[in-house]
């Protein structure tokens, strides 16, 4: 067995939890759908066994393919194709245990699972369409295809969870651990910044929702007497994604839309126009194009009441009266969080939460540009005067913002660091428990490799049975 120590390599990915040892294979498509030309083609064959579970030709190729395509691409074709058959022997293998204990995930996971993975990789198309284009095959094809896939590597996910779920590093083995760091690889940490704020969402009145109701309920008119739904839907529908598609969204699920939204979807006939209903967005017709099992393909409309200038300007005027208390002391920042804010972290005391890393701390590159503006200039412990925002369903609001820390960059140290350096030992100790669980599941396991990646210089001893 050759475990890998740390190494700078690893530092500089520490915010991925257990490196290449975690379960994070790309989507794969058939290998018929994937192929662009005559070089990807290839005669399937069995390239490696773990258990009663095969590996194919196949399966690395696509993964490879998929790398290729995200720009994933370091090393040789060679020394990635054995990275990639190195996840795909440990992913069976956890796989056969899961048969072993037991371990079971029902189809009504699986779906949901497969549901939000399939809505990233359409994000990262840039729509269902380029994604269907790209593989030939529609979402229903390509969510079948992929479904025992999804499958495999929950219940992977289940065992792999099971060997860590009781590993932890004590104080002296977090000191030990960044001891044994080499002095020129400690990581440099950038400069990090805690900001907390407060939050004004100004009301959306009767009289604005009333209008922009009507409006919809006009185009809705026009539509039943024989407007086009595309044409009108260009023209008039606030959802950018959509309207210039003329409203129509492609195939979605149960469960990837606004509940209200899909609620009145799931009921349409083909070519049936909806009344208005609400959602967090805004307001919505919708027109059924077509219906395959549990997923809709429909057009819609959306027209967004706003927040008048008036009330925005209030929102600002009382937000300048906060701000004016916690500067003269008369209140601080938290009690004024708990009075007035209208944020989701009222309860946080106001503290923004980093999306990439569930935290409080931000790297610059991670902030809103508009948040990253405002604090350039400020000193730690200070506010803002209130600043223009979008909440999350794109309403105006407006915010102030106290700059409760930020750091200067520098080495990694114990003093300043010890939750990351904690995080980076215990992730170390993890991947040090994965690779003793697969030595001892390997050599009780019967795990035959082909020749041809027998020569792979794999991290661990795959007893090559």
């Amino acid at each position: 067995m050759n475990t890998k120590h740390i190494n700078t390599n690893r530092l500089k990915s520490v915010n991925k939890p257990l490196g290449v040892l975690l379960i994070t294979f790309l989507l794969a498509i058939s290998i018929s759908a994937i192929s662009q030309n005559e070089d990807d083609q290839i005669i399937d064959r069995v390239v490696a066994i773990v258990g009663n579970g095969i590996v194919l030709e196949s399966d690395i190729q696509n993964q490879y393919l998929n790398y290729r395509m995200q720009g994933g691409i370091s090393g040789s074709v060679s020394e990635i194709k054995c990275n990639i058959i190195e996840e795909i022997l440990f992913q069976k293998l956890m796989v056969a245990q899961a048969e072993v204990d037991s371990i079971e995930v029902s189809d009504v996971q699986v779906e949901a699972d497969l549901d939000r993975r399939l809505a990233s990789f359409i994000q990262q198309f840039g729509s269902q369409e380029k994604m269907e284009d790209y593989y030939g095959k529609s979402l229903i094809e390509i969510k079948k295809e992929l479904h025992s896939i999804v499958h495999e590597q929950m219940l992977a996910q289940q065992v792999q969870s099971g060997i860590v779920s009781t590993v932890d590093v004590t104080p002296s083995e977090i000191r030990s651990f960044f001891k044994s760091i080499p002095v020129d690889s400690i990581p440099l940490i950038k400069t990090e910044y805690i900001i907390a704020e407060i939050v004004k969402n100004p009301p959306i009145s009767i009289t604005e929702k009333l209008s922009v109701k009507e409006e919809l309920n006009d185009i809705r008119k026009r539509i039943l007497d024989g407007s086009s739904f595309s044409t009108l839907a260009i023209m008039y529908s606030q959802d950018p994604g959509s309207a210039k598609k003329g409203g129509e969204l492609g195939f979605y699920g149960r469960g990837q839309l606004y509940p209200e939204f899909e609620a009145v979807a799931f009921k349409l006939k083909e070519g049936e126009i909806s009344n208005v209903i609400e959602t967090e967005a805004g307001y919505h017709i919708i027109q059924m194009i077509e219906r395959k099992g549990d997923y809709v393909n429909v057009r819609h409309i959306l027209l967004s009441p706003k927040v008048s200038p008036q009330d925005l300007e209030i929102a600002q005027r009382e937000l300048d009266s906060v701000a004016t208390l916690i500067r003269a002391d008369s209140m601080s920042f938290i009690e004024a969080v708990v009075k007035f804010s209208e944020g989701e972290n009222v309860n946080n005391e106001g503290l923004m939460i980093n999306p990439y890393t569930m935290s409080t701390t931000f790297e610059a590159e991670q902030l809103d540009p508009q948040v990253s503006f405002v604090i350039e200039k400020m000193e730690v412990g200070s506010i803002s005067n209130p600043v223009p925002m979008k909440t999350e369903d794109n309403k105006d609001a407006f915010r102030i913002i106290l700059l409760k820390e930020k750091s200067q960059p520098h080495k990694a140290n114990l003093e300043e660091d010890y939750t990351k350096i904690r995080e980076w030992a215990l992730n170390d100790k993890q991947i040090k428990a994965v690779g003793k669980w697969i030595e001892d599941k390997a050599a009780s396991t019967y795990v035959k490799i082909i020749d041809e990646y027998n020569s792979c210089d794999f991290d661990h001893n795959w007893g090559m049975k």
